[in-house]
C-alpha cells in the first residue's frame, strides 16, 4: 500500500513547511522563522504556476530565504522595535529609586539591604540596621544606595 502523502505536488509540500514555519514562529517568538516560512510559501505558490523542478525549487527557495531575512535585519535595524517598558526585564534599573531597609549595617562603605524578599549587597555612605536608604545605582548584584 502507498503512502496517502508520496502522490502530492511538491507545492503542497512548499506550502505545508511555509505554513508550519510561520506557525512555529507564533510558538517560539523570534522574528526569524517567520522569513523562511514566508520564503517557503513563495517558492510553493511559484511552483504551483510554473513547472519547475525540485533542484529549482529548493534553490529559489535559499535565495528567497537569505533575501528575506537579509531584508528583514535591515529594516528592524532601521525601524528598531521601541518596548513600553524598556526596563522590563533589567531587574537593577527597575530598583533606582527604590527606598529599601538596611539588613546589615553599612560601614567602611560596604553592607547589605533588603529588597522585597531578597538581600543585595550594598555600598554606600555608613548607616545602621533599619535605616532607609534609597538605590541610586546598581553594579552586577551590588547596589549602590544613599540616605534618604
Amino acid at each position: 500500500m502507498e503512502p496517502i502523502l508520496s502522490g502530492l505536488a511538491p507545492h503542497w509540500w512548499w506550502l505545508g513547511l511555509g505554513l508550519l514555519l510561520c506557525a512555529a514562529e507564533i510558538v517560539a517568538p523570534g522574528i526569524f522563522l517567520l522569513w523562511l516560512g514566508l520564503a517557503a510559501l513563495i517558492t510553493g505558490l511559484v511552483a504551483a504556476v510554473l513547472p519547475i523542478g525540485v533542484a529549482l525549487q529548493v534553490g529559489l527557495f535559499g535565495a528567497l530565504a537569505i533575501a528575506s531575512v537579509y531584508a528583514a535585519r535591515r529594516w528592524l535595524r532601521e525601524n528598531p522595535i521601541i518596548s513600553d517598558d524598556p526596563m522590563l526585564n533589567d531587574r537593577g534599573a527597575r530598583m533606582i529609586g527604590e527606598i529599601v531597609t538596611v539588613v546589615d549595617p553599612i560601614t567602611s562603605g560596604e553592607g547589605r539591604v533588603k529588597v522585597g524578599d531578597s538581600v543585595w549587597s550594598a555600598r554606600g555612605p555608613d548607616s545602621a540596621t533599619g535605616s532607609r536608604v534609597r538605590i541610586v545605582s546598581v553594579s552586577g548584584a551590588t547596589l549602590t544606595v544613599e540616605p534618604v
